[in-house]
């Protein structure tokens, strides 16, 4: 099926599998994929568990993925993704997605990949900075991390996702999917890849929830998030000590709520007033409560133990339905075989199509090559 013909509505979305996934990607993408999955909009979804991304800076520690792809998929489960609604599959076991990554890096410089804003902050963040003190030879970084832009364009084309649900950070990530695409169906005079959708959380505080600390980014290597996965205390004491205002010393102090954690987590996780009457009741909603903390006489301590009241009602659930799973890991592998193997298909399609449409699938289209070839040759000998 071309792309002009596609009228199916598909989702591709997923996560690399270097740890257990937290409030960040809870807030970010997986509320939002249990909304999509559950609206009977879409035609198929797929959750992608990208292992060979995770590899690119993480190929000397290869268990760190295989036991980390239990993790998510534990998260998934957890938070209602439902493998009956949705397929989790697993990267590295879909043939396609390498061979379309060696097609489109064919199609995209290394000084466009060097100019890429996510790229740039992630080999930041993993300190890649083009210098090594142990060996010249080894400076700079993976060839497979800095190409990371295409693999993702592989990975959406592949399953002609029309709908990419990511976070705010990924958006330049999309931008050089588009381009690819375009590129690709340009060069070959076709219109066998999709240019995709993407779709940003509606709260601007979900887009980029920041870490406990008040750093940008809840990261696992920054050490500043909470886990889905997290038992109560350990969720008390991080939210306990997380970062709120450092000029309100005392109760009595005027405080301030931007870039007071606690009040950005009671944005993104607040699900509706009522929880004031059940938790809080002598403020109305959370501006009553803003408004009093900036006047004084409200402190950080009582406004974090309602946030882990808040905190808590959401993560119960997941815990409890987690602890499920964990007993039955051998139906989790099923659920990622099945996936992977709807998947294995779909992009196999889709490979075809694009081999089609470069004249590279020799033996299906023997008789025309030929032809060609036996033409050049007739030319080639007249020419002389």
């Amino acid at each position: 099926m071309l792309a002009k013909d596609c009228e199916k509505k598909i989702i591709l979305t997923g996560d690399r599998p270097t740890g257990k996934l937290h409030l960040g990607h809870y807030v970010g993408s997986l509320m939002r994929r249990v909304e999509l999955q559950n609206s009977g909009k879409f035609d198929e979804i797929n959750i992608l568990v990208a292992d060979d991304q995770a590899l690119t800076d993480n190929w000397d520690n290869p268990k760190k993925i295989r036991d980390n792809i239990i993790e998510v998929a534990l998260d998934y489960l957890s938070v209602g993704i439902d493998p009956d609604k949705s397929f989790i599959c697993i990267q590295s076991a879909i043939p396609a997605l390498h061979a379309l990554t060696f097609y489109y890096m064919n199609m995209v410089t290394t000084q466009r990949l060097s100019r890429n804003p996510t790229v740039k902050s992630e080999m930041a963040l993993r300190g890649f900075n083009g210098s090594s003190t142990e060996n010249d030879n080894e400076a700079g970084l993976p060839a497979g991390f800095f190409t990371y832009p295409v693999s993702q364009t592989a990975d959406i084309t592949a399953f002609k996702a029309t709908n990419v649900p990511v976070g705010e950070d990924q958006l330049p990530m999309l931008e050089q999917a588009k381009e690819i695409v375009r590129k690709f169906n340009n060069t070959y005079n076709c219109d066998v890849l999709v240019e995709p959708d993407i779709m940003l959380p509606e709260n601007a505080t979900q887009r980029r929830l920041p870490g406990l600390d008040g750093k940008a980014k809840m990261s696992k290597s920054l050490g500043n998030c909470i886990y889905l996965s997290d038992d109560p205390k350990t969720v008390k004491n991080k939210i306990m000590s997380m970062y709120t205002d450092p000029t309100h010393i005392n109760i009595s102090d005027p405080g301030h709520v931007d870039g007071n954690m606690v009040f950005t987590y009671l944005d993104a996780f607040l699900k509706d007033d009522s929880q004031f009457a059940e938790y809080l009741p002598e403020y109305k909603n959370l501006d009553e409560m803003k408004e009093h903390y900036q006047k004084g006489g409200l402190g950080d301590v009582k406004c974090k133990k309602f946030l882990l009241k808040i905190m808590e009602e959401t993560l119960e659930p997941i815990r409890a339905e987690r602890a499920k799973w964990v007993q039955d890991i051998g139906s989790v592998f099923d659920i990622l075989k099945a996936g992977t193997d709807h998947a294995v298909k779909v992009t196999n399609e889709t490979l075809n199509e694009c081999r089609a449409a470069m004249r590279i699938n020799y033996f299906d289209d023997k008789p025309s090559i030929v032809a060609d070839w036996e033409a050049w040759e007739k030319e080639s000998h007249q020419a002389q």
